[in-house]
C-alpha cells in the first residue's frame, strides 16, 4: 500500500511552490476528466482548469497553510483537505481558506489531481 500520508504531504509542497510561483504550470497535475471547483465555479478538464487559475484576479499569492490531512480512498486515490491562509498581492490581512483534493493514479501510476475544491473561508 502506498504511505498515503507522504504523497499528500509531497503533493501539497509542490502543488503550492508551484502556485505561489506561476500557477500556470500546474497544468500538468490535472488530466482531462479532473474537475475544479473554485469558490462555486466548476472548471473540468486541463485546458479549463488552466483558464480559471490564470485569471484569478491577483498577480502575487503566498499559500501559508498546515500540515495536510488525508486518508486513502476506496479506489487507490487520496483525498487531502488542506486549511490556511493567502496573502494576495502584498495585502496586509491574509484570507482564511480550505481545499479538497482528490488524487488518483493514471495508467503510468503518475498521481494526478482528479477533483480539486477551494473555498474562502470568510467570517
Amino acid at each position: 500500500m502506498t504511505d498515503f500520508a507522504s504523497v499528500a504531504k509531497q503533493f501539497v509542497t509542490h502543488y503550492y511552490a508551484t502556485f505561489d510561483a506561476d500557477r500556470k504550470n500546474l497544468a500538468g497535475l490535472y488530466r482531462e476528466n479532473s474537475m475544479l471547483t473554485f469558490e462555486g465555479a466548476q472548471s473540468l478538464g486541463v485546458q479549463g482548469i488552466t483558464e480559471k487559475l490564470i485569471s484569478l484576479p491577483f498577480q502575487k499569492v503566498k499559500h501559508e497553510y498546515g500540515e495536510p490531512d488525508a486518508q486513502p480512498t476506496a479506489n487507490g486515490g487520496i483525498i487531502i483537505l488542506v486549511t490556511g491562509q493567502l496573502v494576495v498581492d502584498d495585502e496586509q490581512r491574509p484570507l482564511g481558506y480550505s481545499q479538497a483534493f482528490q488524487l488518483c493514479q493514471d495508467a503510468s501510476a503518475n498521481w494526478f489531481v482528479f477533483n480539486d475544491i477551494f473555498k474562502l473561508v470568510l467570517l
